[in-house]
């Protein structure tokens, strides 16, 4: 890793970098964050969906400097996908070409670096600095117990081997930010190995400062009536409730629209901005808009 006086000095500096990538963090996820970089050592960021995990690891290389690597996990992923491919079609030519000019090609020819397709892990531990990489695997609660156990070994380690090539070590480790909506439980193998911090939906002042950050054509008052409504909204028993995302895209929704004041009527021409499920909006809609947006209280 490089000299320590190149990366945030204190958790105040990380959290003041943060605040300038536009990302407001409390305490203690800046703390969480601020080891994960000095500590070398893999975080795990749980919490709802929406709630900000995805764009803390971004504004974090922001911070850094670096670049970002994101895998986004899925059911089926395997090592493979997620590591290394080799390019078949350039293999392919490159066989054909040889043919041509009557050479003959050995498998060294063949399986060399030239050939080989880096996948978010290998570019990550191949990253030369001098600032470690962030690492984002997103939703990894959606990857495969297989995937996850080979994830663990990699992480540990950050070296990798292929076969044909050897074995690639990290030069500069990167910083590895784990995602999970808690879709299923995760090993305990993979959660002691990393820090753990668990993103909870922020208060509504926070998320209208949030609004006006991401939304500047949000007005202050609408941001507020906004993040007011949809913590309201979430109140309600809903299938998915709104998070921080759904909250700016809301505001997005209705600057957008030219609407300066959420009124039922504005909440009514917009809920699919905030609310993805039709169960949901009929919900929001026995509640009462006037309800929702807080005209009746």
């Amino acid at each position: 890793m490089t000299e320590h006086g190149e990366l945030p000095a204190d958790v105040e500096a990380l959290a003041t970098g943060l605040d300038r990538a536009g990302y407001l963090a409390d305490e203690s996820l800046a703390t969480a964050l601020f080891l994960a970089v000095r500590m070398g050592q893999p975080i795990l960021l749980e919490g709802e969906p929406g709630v900000g995990k995805t764009e803390a690891a971004k504004a974090l290389a922001t911070v850094l400097s670096t670049v970002l690597v994101r895998l986004q996990c899925y059911e089926g992923l395997t090592a493979a996908e997620a590591l290394y491919e080799w390019n078949y079609p350039r293999q392919l030519l490159g066989i054909r070409l040889a043919e041509a000019r009557g050479e003959q090609l050995t498998d060294d020819d063949l399986f060399g670096p030239g050939y080989l397709l880096r996948r978010p892990l290998l570019a990550a531990i191949e990253h030369p600095g001098p600032r470690p990489a962030v690492l984002l695997i997103d939703e990894i609660d959606r990857a495969d117990d297989e995937f996850e156990a080979f994830l663990f070994e990699l992480l540990a380690e950050s070296t990798v081997t292929i076969p044909e090539l050897g074995t690639r070590r990290a030069v500069v480790p990167p910083v590895a930010v784990l995602t999970s909506n808690r879709t299923r439980d995760l090993h305990d193998a993979l959660r002691r190995r990393c820090l753990y911090h668990w993103i909870g939906y922020p208060g509504s002042e926070r998320v209208a400062d949030i609004i006006r950050r991401r939304e500047p054509a949000a007005s202050t008052p609408l941001a507020a009536a906004v993040a007011g409504s949809v913590a309201r909204l979430r109140a309600l028993d809903l299938t998915k409730p709104p998070g921080v995302a759904e909250a700016i895209g809301w505001a997005c929704a209705l600057t957008t629209l030219g609407i300066a004041r959420l009124t039922p009527e504005a909440a009514g021409r917009t809920l699919s901005a905030v609310l993805k499920h039709q169960e949901d909006q009929d919900a929001a809609l026995r509640a009462g808009l006037s309800t929702v947006v807080g005209t009746d209280e």
